[in-house]
């Protein structure tokens, strides 16, 4: 690549080459259109910003992933979660969905992030018509009509870049978004999420737990290795205490929050935590401007649906540019963002409604999640839609995601 003082014009400049900004650039690979994207990392030291979360990737998902290119890149393979097993402290019921009921051999999958970060990285280097300019800075964005401005730094000099279409991917404190004058709506659930693998005596059999409690949810996902993914929320005021645990004293503090579903907890690994704030932009668009991933909105993890409603975003856009002319047209901004509303509106009502309705220890609140629960357990057909939107099958979505379904 070229680092000395350029004037770069692109159709489409991602801003963020993490998950989902680098899932979009191979998505308009065959769309004839001159795609760039800034990194902030070195491209042969993979994309910035993965690490060691566990993602549960819908079957909608991984049919992308495949059409992309990108499934076939990623090791170790997704491991399958062939169940889903719902549950409350304190409540009676549960919900157990299992595939083969379905006539499926699995819901979804897990990976690491890293890896599919990872295995993007990887497909990025034979996408055709695509500029990845790295390690890059953003230093400013200006909004304009004709053609939106990005200077970056990169190599210590400055260039200034244009596009027709500029796509913010660049993360919850997105600067493209505040520059374009796109407001948010935030809430603070005060919990921190705890991330790090767990050992059990029982090998994963493919059964994805989700716990609920009053200070937030609890998670075991299978992932390769013969090791489960352990998410743990906790309330922000127990955060250091739980940070401060010894390994040994972290494993017992999980085992008590989720019980003994999976066996007893032999080893837990490294943690991080992160906190969990809900950050929605109050529009997807602007002249010449669209925002997606978690720039777009951050949600609560519940359910695992930040990424794969990202990754959604992205396909819905490419879908949008396939004919278009010029992709920053007003038209075709208007059309993603009715495609996208939804989808969208849909999945944010049941992340911020499961995060707010299952951490409600009221009484008369746990009277009705037990009814819920219980009905939920008993009746197969009002288990249906909760399948489809597990599945990421759920009201209008991309094409390219059904390709297999």
């Amino acid at each position: 690549m070229d680092s000395s003082f350029d004037n770069r014009s692109f159709d489409v400049l991602i801003l963020g080459a993490g998950l989902v900004g680098s899932s979009l650039a191979c998505a308009l690979e065959s769309r004839g259109l001159r795609v760039g994207l800034v990194e902030a990392s070195a491209a042969a030291a993979g994309p910035s910003g993965f690490d060691e979360r566990k993602l549960a990737l819908s079957a909608a998902s991984l049919n992308a992933l495949r059409e992309l290119g990108v499934l076939a890149k990623l090791q170790p393979a997704p491991a399958p979660i062939r169940r889903i097993h719902v549950s409350r402290v304190g409540d009676f019921g549960n919900v157990l969905l299992d595939a083969a009921d379905y006539g499926r051999d699995a819901f979804g999958g897990v990976v690491l992030a890293r890896e599919l970060g990872q295995a993007l990285s990887a497909k990025l280097d034979h996408v055709t018509n695509l500029t990845r300019l790295c390690p890059a800075m953003v230093v400013s964005v200006t909004p304009d009509e004709a053609g939106a401005q990005v200077d970056i730094e990169r190599d210590g000099q400055r260039e200034k870049l244009t596009a027709r279409l500029l796509v913010a991917a660049d993360g919850t404190r997105s600067l493209a978004r505040s520059a374009f004058s796109i407001g948010i709506d935030e809430h603070d659930y005060r919990q921190h999420l705890f991330v790090c693998t767990v050992q059990t005596d029982r090998p994963p059999d493919g059964t994805a737990y989700e716990r609920f409690s009053a200070q937030g949810p609890v998670a075991m996902l299978p992932i390769s290795g013969a090791i489960h993914g352990g998410l743990c929320g906790v309330a922000s005021e127990d955060v250091e205490r739980v940070a401060a645990l010894h390994h040994d004293a972290y494993a017992e503090y999980f085992q008590q929050r989720f019980g003994w579903r999976a066996g007893r907890i032999r080893r837990v690994g490294r943690r991080t935590h992160y906190p969990l704030i809900r950050v929605v932009a109050q529009r997807l668009t602007a002249p010449r401007f669209v925002v997606m991933g978690n720039a777009a909105q951050t949600i609560h993890p519940i359910g695992a649906q930040g990424f794969n409603l990202g990754l959604r975003d992205a396909l819905t856009l490419a879908e949008c540019l396939a004919n278009a002319s010029d992709p920053g047209n007003a038209d075709v901004l208007a059309e993603y963002s009715d495609a996208r509303a939804e989808d969208r509106e849909q999945t944010l009502a049941l992340s911020d409604g499961l995060a707010r309705i299952t951490s409600n220890d009221s009484f008369p609140m746990r009277a009705l999640r037990s009814f819920g629960l219980g009905l939920l357990g008993g009746v197969s057909a009002m288990r249906a839609p909760l399948v489809s939107a597990a599945m990421g099958f759920g009201g209008r979505v991309p094409q390219l995601v059904r390709s297999r379904s």
